[in-house]
């Protein structure tokens, strides 16, 4: 099919749209809201069977970083929408299957349906000599769709592809169970009666290792660098909203991060007295781990620590420590690497780049018309990160933003990712990590603009 300009299929006739948002997960339909609500013509464009994201998934059984223990590490209040609060029958942290709902009434009460095409992939998104973009779109029959916008909006989020160590241990080809990615883990129950060892203390590692510890046999979790573990609760408040709190935005960066540390050692102790490693580095200097579950897990013998996976033998894995024990799965939690295949060589966080150049973390400033919302990594809830972004982003594309020079956006990027390679290291994942405080002051400035 062949349009001269892009367009969404409102009672199968195709309307005139001037922005393309591609996904419809949380920032995608932030991003379409926030267009919507300036009335600017657009279509969004998602490849699954309908909107909610990584939320949905685990009910859909779609391969993908959710699962169905998953739930909000964040209070629900910080992380609706802004103009359409969570439900107050819902828990603090809702679960997965609440929270795909949740999304779908959204998109239901912002009109938003009838400008979003499901089962629809963007194959590639390349920008034209004349400044306009085409995008190139394949549906679920195979059939491909080439359409032209003058904007382009990436709200497809960043975990995507799969990373597994490189190499694998010593004699992974002969470990006779089943070697998998957190990517494709679905339910603990899939693993009943099973000996399995968890790789990876991050979010997803410590989630799989408590899940698992109610189904398998036994639960090994192994950990090559210690990484803070902060309860979602500290005081009996969400510690989003200790985060969000005036009193904490008027401390400086050391006294937080002060706060926390002795929090921390009431509230849980050394984390070497549950057999983990300790950090390495201060809190806030590389991302922590949110979980109210795997310390008492560990405590309660569910799970068992371990050092990194030194090799494989058969049904044996071996740590570095020169213990080892037999097991049926491996499951690697060892993250993701962002993906956005159809964005030519050369894009922010296209093909190959070492870390993702963005002016205020969404205009790319050698491609206009191209912006990406939800590309950060905050430690909090991203919603109201994501909003602000959309309603900047619509501004922009309304024509009521005008942005600096590429030279002073460059200078702005320039800034930003020296400032990140000096608190965490110069890394692709670090440089979208963001403080929810002070980012979103930067974004309210450049609303009132």
């Amino acid at each position: 099919m062949e349009s001269s300009w892009g367009g969404a299929r409102v009672g199968g006739v195709p309307t005139a749209a001037t922005v393309c948002v591609i996904g419809a997960g949380l920032s995608g339909l932030a991003a379409a809201h926030a267009l919507s609500a300036r009335g600017v013509d657009f279509v969004c464009l998602e490849k699954a069977p309908d909107v909610g994201g990584i939320w949905r998934q685990p009910g859909a059984g779609e391969r993908g970083p959710a699962y169905m223990s998953l739930h909000l590490n964040s209070a629900k209040q910080l992380t609706g929408y802004s103009d359409f609060p969570m439900p107050a029958e819902l828990p603090l942290y809702p679960g997965h299957r609440d929270v795909a709902d949740y999304l779908r009434s959204f998109a239901e009460w912002a009109g938003l349906l009838p400008r979003v095409e499901l089962r629809t992939e963007v194959v590639s998104v390349r920008q034209d000599d004349d400044g306009a973009w085409t995008v190139v779109s394949r549906d679920a029959d195979g059939e491909t769709t080439r359409r032209r916008f003058t904007h382009v909006i990436v709200g497809s989020g960043h975990n995507t592809e799969a990373v597994l160590p490189d190499p694998l241990p010593a004699g992974s080809e002969s470990f006779t169970g089943r070697i998998l990615h957190s990517m494709d883990y679905h339910d603990g129950g899939d693993f009943a009666g099973q000996r399995v060892v968890v790789v990876g203390m991050g979010a997803s590692g410590v989630d799989i290792a408590a899940d698992l510890s109610r189904h398998a046999e036994r639960t090994d979790l192994s950990v090559r660098r210690g990484l803070h573990v902060v309860p979602k609760q500290l005081f009996g408040m969400s510690v989003d909203l200790i985060a969000d709190a005036p009193w904490w935005s008027e401390m400086s960066f050391p006294e937080q991060r002060r706060f926390v540390e002795q929090a921390l050692r009431v509230a849980r102790g050394k984390l070497s007295d549950y057999g983990l490693p300790e950090p390495d580095h201060p809190v806030f200097s590389s991302a922590v781990t949110i979980s109210d579950e795997i310390l008492s897990r560990i405590r309660h013998g569910g799970v068992i620590p371990r050092p990194a996976i030194g090799s494989l033998d058969g049904d044996r894995v071996t740590f570095t420590d020169g213990t080892e024990v037999a097991a049926d799965a491996i499951v690697y939690c060892t993250g993701f690497r962002m993906a956005f295949p159809f964005l030519p060589a050369g894009c922010p966080a296209g093909p190959r780049q070492e870390a993702v150049e963005l002016y205020e973390r969404v205009v790319a400033p050698d491609h206009p018309g191209l912006y990406f919302v939800g590309l950060i990594r905050p430690v909090g809830s991203i919603t109201r990160l994501v909003e602000a972004q959309a309603r900047w982003v619509a501004r922009i594309v309304d024509g009521e933003a005008p942005l600096p020079s590429t030279d002073a956006m460059r200078e702005e990027i320039g800034t930003y990712l020296k400032a990140i390679e000096a608190r965490y290291g110069r890394t692709e994942s670090a440089s979208i990590q963001v403080d929810v405080g002070s980012y979103l002051r930067e974004l309210d400035a450049l609303q009132d603009a």
